[in-house]
């Protein structure tokens, strides 16, 4: 089975981590969410409190296919702090996995220096941390192996991409169908 990891930090946008999650196992797909703080009890930035399924230092990465990055503030910004993930996201990129992040969080890659070429977008206002990609203003964008959205109110639509990459159109029209989109 297909695993992918989306992370969780203090701060982080609900809308981005929840949805996706929900449409991935619906797919099918494996998802594990990972708090990257000391306690699997991660609080987002409208004040839901998520419990993670692991601890970012007690993780397996080896199997994954593709790392996810939600958005929010400050979830995006303790992400990108956080040496760890940066070292993680460096390495599946360097063994050409997927990379996807949505709204604010699509700045730690521009900021990697890994967008360079690359078609991203983030939420308005970041773009000027997406280093060397060429900003477009669609909502969900495929490019290379990254996959940027815009926002929250994109976030069924950016997992139902990833359902399309990693699981195929078939699958992802079926999930869209079933969840009214």
């Amino acid at each position: 089975m297909t695993k992918t990891f989306i992370f969780l930090a203090p701060g982080f946008e609900e809308t981005e981590a929840i949805v996706p999650t929900d449409i991935l196992r619906r797919a099918g797909l494996e998802v594990e969410t990972v708090s990257i703080t000391p306690q699997k009890e991660v609080t987002g930035s409208h004040g839901i409190t998520i419990m993670a399924d692991s601890l970012f230092e007690d993780t397996d990465f080896s199997t994954g296919e593709m790392l996810i990055l939600p958005g929010g503030m400050p979830g995006a910004k303790n992400l990108n702090s956080h040496a760890g993930l940066k070292k993680l996201i460096l390495d599946y990129n360097n063994k050409g996995k997927y990379i996807a992040a949505i709204c604010a969080a699509p700045m730690i890659l521009g900021e990697m220096g890994l967008l360079k070429g690359e078609k991203a977008i983030s939420y308005p206002g970041y773009e000027e941390h997406l280093h060397g990609a060429q900003v477009t203003d669609e909502r969900v964008i495929v490019s290379g192996k990254f996959i940027t959205a815009k926002g929250p109110g994109v976030a069924a639509e950016f997992a139902l991409k990833i359902v399309e990459i990693l699981k195929g159109d078939s699958i992802a029209k079926k999930v869209a169908s079933a969840f009214i989109i």
